[in-house]
């Protein structure tokens, strides 16, 4: 039996500058710049959760609210919010810095899924992971929904037996018993 870990035992936070082979025509970082270097910090968010290798088994929706213009810094944080059988789920946020100006941004967060790896390179289990603070609960009771998504769009799970999505939209039968 693997001990549980906390979510502050991933915390992984990177850093990087926009430099001109980062950039589009628009001077601003390429959206997948962003997200390779995202990918980075969570499997190395992962992999400090679990201790093994991983795979990016999946990459939720990525929203870009402010573009990260060249020159800037770019601050990604990344940390496990919840783990399951074999995969981990990794909540990611980014912030762009102007260091002329003096100010910091947020760019955009999404969540990543990892899977971890053994010898033979098959899932493995990982250790479960016990949030400690309002904000890590939150995340992770959230995790769930958000895996049953996931899984739905993946097509490895029928609409019908997403019990945690429908319990937020269909409301309990008492005289059905659902």
């Amino acid at each position: 039996m693997m001990d549980p870990r906390k979510p502050s035992d991933s915390l992984t936070m990177m850093t990087e500058i926009v430099l001109p082979n980062d950039t589009n025509v628009f001077g601003s970082l390429m959206g997948g710049r962003l997200m390779y270097w995202m990918d980075i910090a969570a499997a190395i968010s992962a992999q400090k959760h679990c201790n093994a290798p991983v795979v990016t088994a999946s990459v939720d929706n990525i929203s870009f609210e402010s573009p990260i213009k060249l020159g800037n810094t770019v601050h990604i944080e990344a940390r496990v919010t919840r783990a399951f059988n074999t995969s981990m789920e990794v909540h990611l946020k980014v912030w762009g810095e102007d260091h002329i100006q003096q100010y910091k941004y947020k760019s955009n967060e999404a969540y990543y899924t990892f899977v971890a790896l053994d010898a033979s390179s098959r899932p493995r289990p990982v250790p479960q992971l016990m949030p400690e603070t309002e904000e890590e609960k939150k995340l992770f009771e959230g995790a769930l929904r958000r895996r049953q998504v996931r899984l739905i769009l993946g097509g490895k799970m029928k609409p019908d037996d997403a019990a945690e999505l429908r319990a937020l939209f269909i409301p309990p039968n008492p005289l059905k018993g659902t």
